[in-house]
């Protein structure tokens, strides 16, 4: 064999050796699921990979088909994600690769489907103590922050407190006193997280604050609602709740009945 028809085949052969990873795990992807990335991106190195990544929290985990499904608590919103089985558990906090996103996906496998599925060769979970950092927005529903600007656009003017009921301010301002007290609050979505932890997760802002400013209640509902909507609040006050996994706040609306006007 002469030097050029060897470099030809040890060329091949390199390129074969390569290849064969890639192909094996697409082999075994289940049906219907898209090709994955098969870089995958450690925690931290997003950007010098060039690479978006998502950080957070784990609050709901699955495996199906040979793949593990994390649903991840990314401060400002939620995602689901899926990626080849790891070991992961709720709390864990994760980084997800965002380059491949397949919307409106259907898995036979868990009976259910997904409006967006962004699915990686590799989900990097965080080792124990590390710190991820959230997205610059953090109201909704991490952490429990009572103090927000409210969103761009959203007129919180002539918003009339109900009869017999609070303003935002003035539940701040009672504080502890309210807990287990029912209260009706009338007030502005300024956010809105649906299907966190088995809860919908809504942040009422109606222009009035406490005197320490606090001026944004988180309020948990089966209802549903969507970001401008006015809305006639109507449940029980908790204090100092913490559900775990960062989320905890001193004072919160749940279980509410929420009525858009």
């Amino acid at each position: 064999m002469n030097r050029t028809s060897f470099t030809l085949w040890l060329g091949i052969a390199l390129g074969a050796m390569a290849a064969a990873p890639v192909q094996s795990q697409q082999a075994a992807l289940p049906p219907g699921h898209p090709a994955v990335d098969q870089a995958g991106t450690d925690l931290g190195s997003a950007h010098s990979m060039g690479e978006q990544n998502v950080s957070g929290i784990v609050i709901e985990t699955m495996d199906a088909s040979n793949y593990t499904y994390v649903h991840v608590d990314a401060g400002n919103r939620s995602i689901w994600a899926a990626a080849p089985q790891f070991p992961v558990k709720v709390g864990d906090r994760v980084s997800v690769p965002t380059a491949s996103p397949m919307q409106n996906y259907r898995s036979d496998s868990l009976g259910r489907s997904f409006p967006l599925v962004y699915f990686a060769g590799k989900i990097s979970v965080a080792a124990a103590g590390t710190r991820v950092e959230f997205a610059t927005d953090r109201t909704a529903p991490h952490p429990s922050r009572a103090r927000a600007s409210h969103a761009s656009g959203l007129s919180l003017d002539g918003i009339v407190k109900p009869k017999g009921g609070h303003t935002i301010g003035e539940v701040f301002d009672a504080g502890k006193g309210l807990a287990g007290s029912e209260v009706a609050i009338r007030g502005r979505v300024v956010k809105y997280s649906p299907g966190i932890m088995g809860t919908n997760w809504v942040h009422l802002q109606d222009g009035t604050e406490g005197k320490d400013g606090s001026n944004d209640l988180v309020i948990t509902t089966d209802d549903t609602a969507a970001v401008g909507d006015l809305v006639l609040v109507r449940g029980v006050v908790t204090a100092d709740r913490d559900f775990g996994y960062g989320y905890a706040y001193e004072l919160i609306v749940e279980g509410a009945k929420v009525e858009v006007e």
